[in-house]
């Protein structure tokens, strides 16, 4: 099982989005903060009621984001 979930932050126009690899989850932000945060919330949300053993991650995996400042 998963320990950690990978996610990458690109800016596109005015706002920065997140993208997660593996699982269905896309966020966006203003602020690369407000972009972690809604990240995070995300995939809390995302994962919330899932079995893990079914999913792939282990409950309450890490977060492992990569930022292209392009």
């Amino acid at each position: 099982m998963q320990k950690t979930i990978k996610a990458f932050i690109h800016k596109s126009d005015s706002y920065y989005v997140a993208e997660c690899v593996g699982i269905n989850v896309v966020t966006q932000g203003k602020t690369l903060d407000e972009t972690i945060a809604n990240l995070q919330e995300a995939v809390s949300l995302h994962l919330e009621g899932e079995d893990p053993a079914e999913f792939g991650p282990e409950p309450n995996p890490s977060l492992l984001v990569t930022i292209d400042h392009g």
